[in-house]
């Protein structure tokens, strides 16, 4: 009888202490839920009641935006495909450093040029040659105004610095995967967005890609490995920027690749102050609302039996373009 009271007393301790676990979970889910990524959202979710309703909510916002709020206009998923809600990955704005923690700085010039000379301007006007900032290309801005100078965000010359102001989504091809759309019609020349991603030496991109080869090899896997490459005034020395963008990055992740060129062209901005350019991308013409974003990844094909390209133009080799990292 005695064993049996003990039995009992100590299955409601054990009651009342995953009671108590329960509702610190609870009352712990909105500032811990937010960190796990779907599999882990939908396995929360079966918990109970109260983790599945804000379970839920956290798909829902993610589905809704996938910017995270940090863009001036919500990017949201569409896919009547398949049952993947939406692709999850850490948004970034800026650039940032490799870090096994995930944090991301949210300095857009991670590298200033220490005693570098800006403009003094208080805004700078773009139709005049007074700022020596002021340098456009075919009427897109190959420069602008940054760290060392005296003007504030608001000013004309920092164009691409100001986040995207065009509207997008992010849909679901068949073929592709999730691709960048256009969600209005959007005019000739207008700034779309910056590649932003982990800034990697050429030793860590070359690991990384290798490490990448290998995942895709036994499964579904879409990398996004940006490899730049500049040749500089003289000729003599290539600049190299290496950005993943795989991890952590920006909604820039979901643009797809045309043999045709695409509707986007690439700008490398600088900013006065600012130790490395910027990936910009522009619309090359007009881009008609629902249309797809895309861009020319490069010419060079190193393997005959690389990832199949599905881009449907009239020119498509029908392999993805890729170089030796």
């Amino acid at each position: 009888m005695e064993s049996a009271t003990m039995d009992k007393q100590h299955r409601t301790r054990e009651s009342e202490k995953h009671a108590g676990s329960s509702e610190l979970l609870c009352r712990l889910a909105h500032l811990v839920l937010p960190y796990l990524d779907a599999a882990g959202l939908v396995s929360v979710s079966a918990t109970c009641k109260a983790l599945h309703v804000i379970s839920n909510s956290i798909t829902s916002r993610r589905i809704s935006d996938a910017s995270r709020s940090f863009e001036n206009h919500p990017i949201p998923f569409f896919n009547s495909v398949d049952s993947q809600l939406y692709d999850n990955f850490i948004y970034s704005p800026v650039q940032t450093l490799p870090s096994e923690s995930g944090r991301v700085r949210s300095d857009p010039f991670m590298f200033r040029v220490e005693g570098a000379q800006g403009c003094a301007c208080e805004s700078c006007d773009l139709d005049s040659d007074i700022c020596p900032c002021v340098d456009f290309d075919s009427g897109l801005p190959t420069r602008e105004c940054g760290p060392s100078c005296s003007c504030g965000l608001e000013c004309g010359n920092r164009l691409t610095q100001k986040g995207i102001s065009v509207k997008l989504k992010v849909v679901m091809d068949r073929r592709k995967g999730w691709s960048l759309c256009a969600d209005e019609l959007i005019p000739k020349g207008k700034f779309i967005c910056e590649y932003t991603g982990e800034l990697l030496t050429t030793e860590e991109a070359r690991n990384r890609q290798k490490l990448y080869d290998k995942i895709s090899r036994s499964s579904h896997f879409s990398p996004a490995l940006l490899v730049v490459k500049e040749h500089l005034p003289s000729g003599n020395v290539c600049m190299r920027i290496n950005i993943d963008a795989t991890r952590i990055g920006n909604i820039a992740r979901f643009i797809n690749h045309s043999c045709d060129g695409g509707n986007l062209c690439t700008l490398i901005v600088r900013s006065s102050g600012a130790l490395l350019p910027r990936v910009c991308f522009f619309s090359s013409g007009v881009i008609l609302e629902n249309e797809e974003l895309t861009f020319s990844y490069g010419e060079s094909i190193v393997n005959s039996t690389g990832a199949q390209c599905f881009c449907n133009s009239a020119c498509c080799r029908g392999i993805l373009p890729a170089e030796h990292t």
